[in-house]
């Protein structure tokens, strides 16, 4: 259903801060699935026609935010397409801890009737909500 004040807009990217590259491009490629991008001597993580750009260590000199984001204060949700139980089978055989859950969250399309939050022990990527 489109909203009577809809524009056309879709989110393009939005940046998180990572603290270490090597272990958060292993996460987004192997636990996440995204594709990981060079730029320069950083990453991006592309997810189709979306894109996770990154802050982290030995960039300066960038515009960014007021308020630059800092590791681990970041809170992204994907929808794993698939029953919860095979979410939870994949991040336990990626050593991703289960941080809450199954529990319920509001998603953008509704309540999300299961979803679970998983932070790698690594801690340089905060929260992924697999609905």
């Amino acid at each position: 259903m489109k909203e009577a004040n809809a524009l056309p807009i879709k989110l393009d990217h939005c940046v998180v801060h990572v603290s270490d590259w090597e272990r958060s491009n292993a996460f987004y490629r192997d636990v996440v699935g995204a594709e990981v991008v060079p730029r320069g001597q950083f990453f991006a993580y592309r997810f189709g026609d979306t894109q996770l750009n990154l802050h982290g260590p030995g960039m300066s000199g960038m515009i960014v935010a007021r308020l630059p984001v800092q590791p681990g204060n970041s809170d992204i949700c994907f929808e794993w397409k698939g029953p919860i139980a095979d979410a939870i089978a994949h991040l336990a055989r990626h050593q991703v801890a289960i941080e809450l859950g199954p529990v319920k969250r509001q998603g953008a399309r509704g309540r999300v009737p299961a979803s679970i939050s998983a932070i790698p022990t690594a801690r340089s990527w905060n929260s992924c909500r697999i609905r």
